[in-house]
């Protein structure tokens, strides 16, 4: 079984369900600036700006959605409610193809001599804690063998917490003291991971959004220390944005993309917001792909991102 099949299976539903916020607030909103029109004219483009603004798609991947909109309009010759709704549906989904944040996501890590080694970033209350135990358990529900490590040693919560979850899911992690140096905690875990033939290692780290310059260091030093145990570590280093916060995460994901080199986003928390929108514009702005997305509380909720279905729960009449 390939280390990420469990992943690929197909959730539509639970996405449905997931986005259900987002589509009544914001393509409620659309479809009803829509409905009647015979024309794309500037009140529409007017309407159309304030509702992708105010759903958090974010001003600079908005007006892209407009140009592209007015550009396939004046060359389809746009006629219907239907026709304009559809076209709408194919240049945000191609918007979201083009920057490369799609479900093409390749895994191609398989069969490994060593274990494959996650670091997940990310400010506190984001969901980082929680999707690690997720996807700690969608793992080893497809056989792998894993551990977890609890490098976020400045608050006591952070480590009982990860300690929470992987007693609930069944994997071990490595635990110090508070305070313990960050990269210390990342080199035991490593080390006890290729000592017992782990296949994956997850690493939490400090979820704190001081200066970058503090930011950059602490992470690269946590990078180098595990280098010495594998030398390709991290595989992965997966940034966690809570979905809610809206334009706050994409400004989360500015800092720390500009203090560590960011491989992977997961949103969170999208079940509980109508600002679902944010992924449009987070896969827009950042050349980096949107790999999972959080669709409610249950561990199963965890899914690979899927452009097409993403577009399509939006879209699609209920």
């Amino acid at each position: 079984m390939a280390l990420f099949s469990f992943l690929t299976r197909d959730k539509k539903e639970q996405l449905d369900q997931g986005l259900e916020k987002t589509k009544a607030s914001v393509f409620g909103k659309l479809t009803r600036a829509i409905a009647g029109r015979t024309t794309v004219d500037d009140s529409f483009l007017d309407d159309l700006e304030e509702i992708l603004v105010t759903s958090d798609v974010g001003v600079e991947t908005t007006l892209k959605i407009i140009e592209r909109l007015q550009t396939r309009v004046a060359r389809d010759k746009y006629l219907n409610t239907n026709e304009l709704n559809n076209i709408l549906r194919d240049e945000i989904g191609g918007l979201l193809e083009e920057n490369i944040s799609n479900d093409e996501v390749r895994f191609d890590f398989e069969p490994r001599p060593q274990p494959y080694v996650i670091m997940v970033v990310g400010v506190n209350g984001v969901g980082k804690t929680t999707t690690i135990g997720k996807l700690a358990w969608q793992f080893k529900n497809a056989g792998k063998t894993v551990l977890l490590g609890a490098a976020d040693t400045f608050r006591a919560a952070a480590t009982s917490q990860l300690k929470i979850w992987a007693d609930r899911v069944g994997v071990p992690v490595v635990i110090q003291k508070m305070g313990t140096d960050p990269a210390a905690v990342a080199f035991e875990t490593l080390q006890k991971a290729v000592g017992g033939s782990y296949d994956v290692v997850i690493i939490d780290t400090a979820g704190r959004l001081h200066n970058k310059i503090n930011l950059m260091n602490e992470l690269g030093k946590v990078k180098r220390v595990m280098q010495k145990v594998i030398p390709d570590a991290p595989h992965e280093v997966l940034l966690i944005l809570d979905a809610s916060t809206g334009q706050n995460a994409i400004e989360q994901a500015k800092q720390f993309t500009a203090s560590t080199e960011v491989t992977a986003l997961a949103l969170t928390k999208l079940d509980g917001t109508a600002k679902g929108g944010v992924v449009i514009g987070i896969c827009d702005q950042f050349r980096i792909p949107v790999k999972y997305i959080g669709v409610g509380e249950k561990l199963e909720h965890l899914q690979i991102f899927n452009r097409r279905n993403f577009i399509d729960s939006l879209f699609d009449a209920p």
